[in-house]
């Protein structure tokens, strides 16, 4: 699963050819450590970013590169998500097994997905142009910095260089133009998301068949899709609560719904952190001596 992840990155910059080219052992261990990251730093998935901006500048990818590979990765997920949870719910009303009360799960569903696809094609809009971006880089600065200035009562005039902004977020507006350009590069990232997608599903599958319920693939895909979407504010706690209430919604019963998971997400939990924490601190120890040699 996490092979599938970084190839969403790889695949796309072999294609392009911006980066050396890296062993698979070395691409599986910047995939455990952004992993490990992403779930040892809840902060919405900035962590990530901001550990994989860093990660891959010794490989010559630049931080709006890494910035657009991110949430490129984030993007293909995402539809591919909620793809699978469409078609889980066509399955469900074709065999009449969404409860009568559980079926404020439809209106959800399509409310997150017309909500999640506003913003990515909003992203794109504002990423494709660098007029807009300009105008972006200024309002946030010029906010960021107001929000500083009365929060300090003064004493902080300014956070945010707007030129600095300015100068990452052409960066990313380049990196989009190149993807647009070149669209046959994209191909192999896509098809690794969805390999990413479908492992990820299976891991919360392979413990409902151990436990003799192979039948709740369908809640399972729901609920995760919306548990998802907590995940992004709180890794943990919220998403486990709204996976598990979707597919108790759903009619799966209580104690299968909270050990299908809770076991799941702690025994992958672990696995991130017993497979990533030694990597990621050797590699930001070497990355270290790195800067100070330099």
């Amino acid at each position: 699963m996490y092979y599938a992840c970084g190839e969403i990155f790889f695949s796309y910059l072999r294609g392009r050819k911006d980066v050396r080219k890296l062993s698979r052992k070395e691409r599986l261990q910047i995939s455990t450590e952004l992993n490990f990251v992403n779930h040892a730093v809840p902060a919405g998935g900035v962590g990530g970013l901001t550990f994989l901006t860093y990660r891959m500048r010794p490989l010559g990818v630049s931080a709006g590169q890494s910035s657009f590979l991110y949430i490129f990765r984030y993007a293909v997920t995402t539809v591919f998500n909620y793809v699978q949870a469409l078609v889980a719910i066509v399955v469900l009303l074709l065999l009449h097994a969404i409860p009568d009360e559980a079926m404020w799960v439809l209106p959800v569903s399509l409310l997150m997905n017309i909500g999640v696809s506003f913003i990515l094609l909003l992203i794109i809009f504002i990423s494709s142009s660098k007029k807009r971006l300009r105008f972006f880089a200024n309002a946030f600065s010029g906010f960021v910095n107001t929000l500083a200035r009365i929060a300090t009562f003064g004493h902080k005039k300014s956070v945010l260089n707007p030129e600095k902004i300015d100068h990452y977020l052409l960066d990313i507006n380049e990196s989009v133009i190149m993807a647009r350009r070149e669209k046959r590069h994209l191909g192999r990232p896509i098809k690794w998301g969805i390999i990413y997608s479908f492992c990820e599903i299976s891991t919360y599958w392979i413990v409902a068949i151990s436990l003799g319920h192979p039948e709740i693939l369908p809640q399972i895909m729901i609920g995760e899709t919306i548990g998802s979407v907590f995940d992004g504010i709180v890794p943990y706690g919220l998403y486990e609560l709204g996976m598990a209430g979707v597919m108790i919604a759903l009619g799966v019963d209580f104690s299968t719904a909270t050990i299908v998971t809770v076991m799941t997400r702690v025994a992958i939990l672990l696995f991130t952190i017993i497979s990533g924490y030694l990597p990621y601190r050797k590699t930001i120890i070497e990355l270290t001596k790195d800067e100070r040699s330099a």
